[in-house]
């Protein structure tokens, strides 16, 4: 049963005991705001109405209220949760949204609730969701992005295998155009995050989004003209499709799933799941991530955060524990096709692709966290595709950039 807290008159009037969220009740009520982790909505209101009778059975001073949000206007409506003081007490986030509300203090720290089981915990889950040492997001679910590839068209090609490293991508480029196919399915659309674009490039070969004190960028470096330079031989060498410049990265109607292009270098799991409805399961093969002078892949951690006006902390923290149990991440993982974000929990019926994907957890790296992180992105992904079009060189396109950046970073809007 859900009740309506009254936690505004419990305030004015000062008497909101602890534990205690709801008018004429001994209950303490706790809001989530939940986001379509799992796409199957049916699915997921089943879900999740299931994880709230069961800790409700199993904490009956706890009123749990699971509200469903849309991604869609997400950012602008936690937002303005926070700085209201109202909405919710415990909402998923991720780690680059969550250094600007630890900044604002709208937020609360949540060490303690992974404390008891902390070593069970992807060290790369927590320190995603750590700012200045203290972890702002109880982990309960972990993605990751891996390539996936058409091993029929490596085979036609002659190849034996697909490309494992920068340069064998660059070597096995003119082998594929032989046969009128790109060997990589390069998404160069802005509105695609350059996560699973052209970030995993910059990272494979050792760069970084900003410098190290944050204060500006460093994607104008050696490192990050090597990658974009690496795109534009590829596309000399027609190792990208035509309309790379101005393409998504959807599957399903995509050049990979048309046979097109040969690979995808950061893909999730469930879009192998898409290449094979078009191609065959059996010709779809997942690798890790590209290697330059390391691996490095795209995968970002679900985290609970704590609102710091919640009145119910400790009931809020009691629930966040619970999802983030083996028993309940382990049926997330199952229904959502993410990861657990814990060593310690057995997906059941885990597929053998899923299987696959998991090996890259151990490259999982969040993105460059920072407050600003996206406005960044968005100013780099047009100058990018700028190079793809031939508008500009390498060099002269991510300067631009770097430029338009730092003006935004010392700006201090």
């Amino acid at each position: 049963m859900r009740k309506t807290a009254a936690v505004g008159i419990a305030v004015a009037l000062g008497v909101a005991a602890a534990g205690c969220g709801s008018s004429g009740s001994d209950k303490s009520t706790v809001t989530l705001w939940m986001y379509p982790v799992i796409g199957d909505q049916a699915k997921s209101q089943a879900f999740w109405g299931k994880v709230e009778k069961d800790f409700e059975a199993k904490n009956p001073t706890i009123d749990i209220k699971i509200d469903q949000q849309p991604w869609e206007g997400r950012q602008e409506k936690v937002t303005t949760a926070l700085i209201s003081r109202k909405g919710f007490d415990l909402v998923v986030l991720g780690p680059d949204q969550i250094p600007q509300y630890a900044q604002q203090g709208t937020v609360e720290p949540v060490d303690d609730v992974v404390a008891p089981a902390k070593s069970a915990y992807l060290p790369s889950s927590l320190s995603a969701l750590t700012v200045d040492g203290k972890l702002y997001g109880v982990p309960i679910y972990q993605t990751i992005t891996a390539p996936i590839y058409n091993k029929k068209l490596f085979a036609e090609a002659g190849l034996d295998k697909a490309p494992e490293t920068l340069a064998e991508l660059k070597e096995a480029a003119p082998k594929l155009a032989a046969k009128k196919v790109a060997v990589l399915d390069y998404p160069g659309k802005p509105e695609v995050s350059l996560n699973q674009s052209f970030y995993p490039l910059l990272w494979a070969n050792g760069g970084t989004v900003f410098a190290p004190d944050g204060k500006r960028v460093a994607f104008n470096g050696p490192q990050g003209v090597e990658s974009l330079q690496l795109l534009l031989d590829l596309k000399a060498a027609g190792g990208l499709p035509a309309n790379t410049a101005s393409k998504g990265n959807d599957i399903e109607g995509g050049a990979l799933a048309a046979g097109k292009t040969a690979m995808y270098h950061a893909a999730t799991a469930g879009q192998a799941t898409q290449l094979g409805t078009a191609i065959g399961a059996e010709n779809v093969g997942v690798g890790l991530p590209l290697e330059g002078t390391k691996r490095v892949a795209f995968g970002i951690p679900g985290g609970l955060v704590l609102a710091k006006h919640s009145p119910n902390k400790d009931a809020a923290k009691k629930f966040a524990a619970h999802l983030a149990s083996p028993e309940v991440t382990g049926a997330l993982a199952k229904e959502s096709g993410f990861f657990p974000a814990r060593t310690d929990v057995t997906v059941p019926d885990q597929s053998a692709e899923a299987k696959e994907f998991a090996q890259s957890l151990q490259y999982a790296f969040p993105g460059d966290t920072h407050p600003k992180a996206r406005q960044v992105m968005s100013i780099l992904a047009p100058h990018i595709q700028a190079a793809l079009l031939g508008k500009e060189d390498a060099k002269t396109a991510l300067d631009a950039a770097a430029k338009e950046a730092d003006t935004l970073l010392s700006s201090g809007g």
